[in-house]
């Protein structure tokens, strides 16, 4: 299992972007969280195999229908967390 951050920018917030990305998770049986930043990106950390992992950044890159994305920029996270769910959180 491979856990990867992720950083995606564009018109993604307001968009149901979130709620998407929660929606595409589940249905891929990832687990982790997506969260709106300050800025107007949105984050996420993502954990699962990494062929579906790569499916799921492919997806990110286009959102839902009324997103326009700009980029997704992907690092690997290094944690000991093992995620049980997908869930939206709030960051301050």
């Amino acid at each position: 299992m491979k856990t990867l951050r992720l950083h995606i920018t564009g018109k993604v917030q307001g968009v149901w972007y979130r709620a998407s990305a929660k929606d595409k998770a589940l249905s891929m049986n990832l687990k982790g969280k997506v969260w709106n930043n300050p800025d107007g990106s949105v984050g996420a950390i993502v954990q699962g195999p990494e062929e579906l992992l790569l499916q799921y950044i492919a997806w990110c890159k286009e959102g839902p229908m009324l997103a326009s994305v700009n980029n997704v920029h992907t690092t690997t996270e290094a944690t000991e967390e093992v995620f049980s769910s997908f869930e939206i959180v709030r960051v301050s």
